[in-house]
């Protein structure tokens, strides 16, 4: 994959202009903060079926505005992706469907929206004036790898779910267009990235159930998944490490934290954070190997090793992570 930064396109009174599907989603959202707050001007582009206008109304509503604009619609609509792009330096492809656990009774839909919309937005972005396109991936494209912390090299890459088969695939896609069409692509292999705005995963859930019933919860498989989660704030700042140096080491990032955390530790830390004491844990369901359902990866940690070498490093471990999200999910719930 050949190109440069999307910043050599720039030169004096030229505004840089991205185009972010998914943009109203809980990462989309807030990498457009950063980019407006950098300077850029954002195209948000969402069908809103995941994403949140609530997301976007600290942009919507302040002082640079103008700087954003928000257009609703489907990424499968090649017509409508194109007029989007239109006049952008870069895209950040960031829309999919979020809900692993979907793909169990509508794995079409997981096929459509992760992996078609993905050929869609690169067509349009094939024929557009932008020079950049940056990929959200997943951690799940490693499988379950045998070495940890797994780094961008691993292979084969065996995914088990068809979640992280469909992201492996967009990443295909990314690759080939990338190199046929002189283009350059950035792919960020994502650990599990939590924030108070996150609407699904444990530590969500977790609350949740706490609010519920503070003296017991109830947890998929044994307790014993062992995974590395990344606070939005520091994937954010790997994001816009990316595209101020891309293409030294390859196009290729794993972002994550630097360690890793068990179901159980977590839901004995997210009881602590909320002022509870620690709640009995009641195993429901999963798989007799301890996995919560089918696909779920059991151990996940990535080699953040490259993305460091840039510049970047995260502030957070995953425990700071959890608590700091419990925490603000406590204020915002205060203030209102």
């Amino acid at each position: 994959m050949s190109g440069g930064d999307p910043k050599s396109h720039d030169r004096e009174g030229y505004i840089l202009r991205a185009l972010i599907t998914g943009g109203a989603g809980f990462i989309g959202s807030a990498t457009a903060k950063a980019l407006v707050n950098s300077g850029w001007e954002v195209v948000v582009y969402d069908n809103f079926s995941f994403g949140s206008h609530d997301n976007l109304a600290e942009l919507a509503h302040g002082s640079r505005s103008h700087t954003m604009k928000v257009i609703v619609g489907d990424c499968i609509r090649l017509k409508n992706v194109k007029d989007a792009i239109r006049d952008c330096d870069a895209v950040f492809h960031f829309a999919a469907n979020p809900e692993v656990r979907m793909e169990l009774s509508t794995p079409e839909q997981c096929f459509t929206q992760n992996v078609i919309a993905t050929q869609v937005v690169l067509e349009a972005f094939r024929e557009s004036r932008a020079n950049t396109i940056v990929f959200a991936s997943t951690s799940t494209v490693y499988g379950d790898a045998k070495t940890l912390p797994t780094p961008e090299e691993y292979g084969p890459l065996t995914p088990i779910s068809i979640y992280g088969a469909s992201k492996l695939a967009g990443e295909a896609l990314v690759g080939s267009y990338c190199r046929i069409f002189d283009k350059h692509g950035i792919i960020l292999r994502l650990a599990n990235v939590i924030g108070p705005r996150s609407k699904h995963g444990v530590v969500s859930e977790f609350v949740a159930k706490l609010d519920k019933n503070p003296n017991e919860l109830s947890i998929m498989g044994g307790g014993t998944q062992k995974k590395s989660y990344i606070y939005i704030d520091d994937c954010v700042n790997g994001i816009m490490a990316t595209i101020k140096h891309p293409g030294e080491l390859g196009e290729v990032f794993n972002l994550g934290s630097d360690d890793s955390m068990s179901v159980k530790e977590i839901g004995t830390l997210v009881a602590r954070t909320m002022g509870l004491k620690a709640p009995h844990f009641r195993l429901d369901g999963g798989l007799p190997d301890g996995r919560g359902w089918i696909g779920d990866v059991k151990m996940m940690l990535l080699d953040v090793t490259r993305l460091k070498s840039i510049g970047w490093s995260p502030k957070l471990s995953s425990r700071g992570a959890v608590e700091e999200t419990v925490k603000q999910i406590m204020k915002r719930r205060d203030a209102q």
